[in-house]
């Protein structure tokens, strides 16, 4: 499936070294003025180029061809193409009857009888340009109702911050730092960490955090349609995420009740282990997720494996791949995040009859 979302629908096309990158994003209301240069910024940050990423670095030059007029939404589909503009197909030529180890080289194969070896194809991560675009858009609503997405890096491997909580600043913090760490205290260390597994030819995992802030409460349609099961679903839906936490994740696991349960005051929540939402409605708090990527597959020292014929051989990878993919998903994992909870506000319209007279003035 290459869709997702009810009212606010997006649907992405294309493969890594294909023509380009696109998608279709219907349900976008009519009105919202189109923000290019912030869209611009939203792409050069998903971008690689720098030391810590891949050396493929895209224009990323996008173009609209429907459902905008004027610089405003018309309320009907939008439509975009991001042409790929950088691919260098023939570092793949040798490989294109190898099964790359941890890649979904083989699955692919197995699955549809044949793959585009270039560089992944569609299960290449220069796919979700088009989730940071179409993120753009749901961030330009949301910024309609004061709802903002922040990212940022918790950990580089075993490099952890060691911080409980992270602050506004940590995250404005994180958008300048070259690596979008959240704790300057160890971003150096991080950093390290990165470039010594790059100069060995090796990789390193990662884990995010996105918050969501200023979160109105009744988001999540229960019990099929709730907020953090669809968080979980389509944000695993990134290549190389591996595991999703909401608010304190794993860590409730090993609690009590008396100390997991989110005691509440006049003022409100005292705490927010449940990290913004209960039942699968948000609560009005801040929504926290942690997202955990795995060391990207590709790296470029000796590895075991096979071919299409069951031959087993010994690969040695060539190209432009990213040290640590975690660094830029979290870009892409705030994207994904803005069309669930844009997706959710406009659901949410229609929860309860006097919503609904409002619309019609009655």
């Amino acid at each position: 499936m290459n869709n997702t979302g009810i009212l606010l629908q997006f649907t992405s096309f294309g493969e890594s070294h294909g023509v380009g990158i696109g998608g279709v994003l219907s349900g976008m209301p009519a009105g919202i003025i189109i923000d290019e240069c912030f869209i611009e910024s939203e792409l050069t940050r998903r971008q690689g180029g720098s030391k810590f990423a891949t050396p493929r670095k895209e224009d990323d030059k996008y173009q609209i061809f429907s459902g905008v007029f004027e610089g405003i939404t018309t309320g009907t589909p939008i439509g975009f193409f991001i042409p790929n503009t950088n691919v260098r197909s023939k570092d793949y030529n040798t490989i294109k009857d190898i099964f790359r180890p941890s890649h979904a080289d083989f699955t692919y194969y197995h699955k549809y009888g044949y793959r585009d070896y270039r560089g992944g194809g569609r299960s290449s991560a220069r796919e979700s340009v088009s989730r940071v675009f179409a993120g753009a858009l749901a961030k330009l609503l949301l910024r309609e109702f004061n709802i903002e997405i922040l990212s940022g890096i918790i950990n580089v491997g075993n490099i952890f911050s060691q911080k409980s909580e992270f602050c506004y600043d940590d995250f404005m913090y994180a958008k300048n730092s070259d690596i979008f760490s959240l704790d300057k205290d160890i971003e150096e260390q991080q950093k390290d960490s990165i470039l010594k597994a790059k100069n060995k030819g090796d990789s390193i995992g990662a884990s995010a955090l996105v918050c969501v802030k200023n979160t109105p409460i009744g988001l999540g349609e229960p019990l099929y349609y709730k907020l953090d099961s669809i968080l979980a679903k389509d944000l695993m839906g990134l290549n190389a995420v591996k595991a999703i936490e909401i608010g304190d994740g794993i860590q409730s696991s090993i609690r009590n009740g008396s100390t997991n349960n989110d005691f509440m005051n006049k003022n409100g929540f005292i705490s927010n282990h449940s990290g913004g939402i209960l039942g699968g409605i948000s609560n009005g708090n801040d929504i926290f997720i942690k997202i955990h990527f795995k060391p990207t597959p590709s790296i470029f020292l000796s590895q075991q494996s096979i071919d299409i014929n069951g031959n087993e051989i010994d690969l040695k990878l060539q190209g432009r791949h990213d040290p640590c993919v975690g660094i830029r998903g979290s870009i892409v994992c705030e994207s994904i995040v803005a069309l669930v909870i844009a997706d959710m506000l406009l659901l949410n319209t229609t929860s309860r009859l006097d919503f609904i007279k409002k619309i019609y003035n009655q």
